[in-house]
């Protein structure tokens, strides 16, 4: 069985379900979103394919795939955990377990702005591990904050069939663009709707519910010497400190475009005698 559920759907340019502000918001860390997001996701799922969980299989939810650092779906993936075992408590039946597709690498192009093509072709330049003998038998249900062009879901798809992963598979996703005639950039119309710049992602960093995720470790590790100083004068230094923990988790010290604010990133732990 493979099987999609989608919460909004995408058909115009203009004309959206839910709000692109809340949604830039949740793609540069802020977790309230995510939790909200998630609500609202479970709500619609449960309402059409509540038989799918009438099953005695193991449940597995998994968010897009990741190296070290979690991305923003992996915060929708949690919370939407949260409901779903609550839900399954009431039914007597055993909680869903969280697991994750590894990649080995990682990439600084903004996948946003790419065709289909460019993107499959992006990621297929990964390499992925996914543990075919504990999915075996269960239901697999994989989280993504928004399906575009299907790039993703093709390539754990072909993760799947590649590891011959003896399961049933159900993606679910935020939101889907239904209108194909409507060009795969309007991602970045949503990823950047409310957070435009570096002011932008300072006040986000602020804010209690925020919580570093890939898009704004590579964003604030991609920022040119200024900006970089500047967020770093308007966040707390613990997370300036996490940012570097963050960023040698991911292997972004080996990527030359990180390394000046990485190297700034280092000596300020080494001024203060780390």
């Amino acid at each position: 069985m493979n099987t999609r559920y989608s919460l909004h759907h995408i058909h115009s340019a203009d004309e959206f379900t839910f709000s692109p502000a809340e949604y830039s918001y949740f793609k540069y860390g802020d977790k309230s979103y995510a939790e909200k997001f998630a609500r609202e996701l479970f709500d619609g799922f449960i309402s059409e394919n509540e038989e799918l969980l009438n099953t005695d299989k193991e449940i597995v939810v998994l968010p897009s795939p990741y190296m070290a650092i979690p991305t923003a779906s992996n915060f929708l993936c949690f919370y939407f955990k949260k409901h779903l075992d609550f839900y399954l408590f009431q039914k007597g039946k055993k909680s869903s377990i969280l697991s994750k597709i590894n990649r080995n690498h990682t990439y600084i192009t903004d996948y946003g702005n790419l065709n289909f093509e460019d993107r499959k072709n992006l990621i297929a330049n990964d390499t992925y591990y996914i543990d075919k003998d504990f999915l075996r038998g269960k239901l697999c249900i994989f989280i993504d904050d928004i399906k575009i062009t299907g790039s993703h879901e093709y390539t754990v798809n072909r993760i799947l069939n590649e590891y011959n992963v003896e399961a049933d598979f159900m993606f679910l996703y935020y939101a889907e663009l239904m209108n194909f005639d409507l060009d795969p950039k309007i991602e970045n119309f949503f990823n950047y709707y409310a957070v435009k710049n570096v002011n932008h992602v300072a006040e986000v960093m602020n804010k209690e519910s925020f919580q570093f995720n890939t898009r704004i470790v590579k964003y604030i590790l991609g920022l040119d010497s200024g900006n970089f100083d500047y967020l770093t004068s308007k966040v707390k230094k613990e997370q300036m400190d996490l940012l570097l923990e963050l960023a040698i988790s991911n292997n972004y010290h080996l990527i030359k475009e990180y390394e000046n604010n990485i190297n700034t990133l280092t000596q300020t732990e080494l001024y203060y005698g780390y």
